[in-house]
């Protein structure tokens, strides 16, 4: 799969209401961000299924600590 982090990173950007855009980066923890939720966790698991067409599960997420992470993990699937 030839995704780019950067890609990733402005779809994530885009579902945090409160996040500006170009804030992120592949070093930031995002479950630090004031917006982060197990309703978020829902949506980026249903962004990476929609754009990637990859499943992610709950468990993937937890084991993320950043988001190069969850990059790393699309990648490997």
């Amino acid at each position: 799969m030839n995704i780019q982090i950067n890609d990733l990173i402005a779809k994530l950007e885009a579902e945090f209401d409160d996040i500006e855009k170009g804030t992120l980066t592949a070093q930031t923890s995002f479950k630090d961000l004031d917006e982060w939720s197990s309703m978020q966790a829902l949506i980026v698991i249903a962004l990476v299924d929609e754009h990637y067409d990859v499943a992610l599960t709950g468990d993937d997420l937890m084991e993320c600590e950043n988001i190069q992470d969850i990059y790393d993990k699309i990648k490997e699937r």
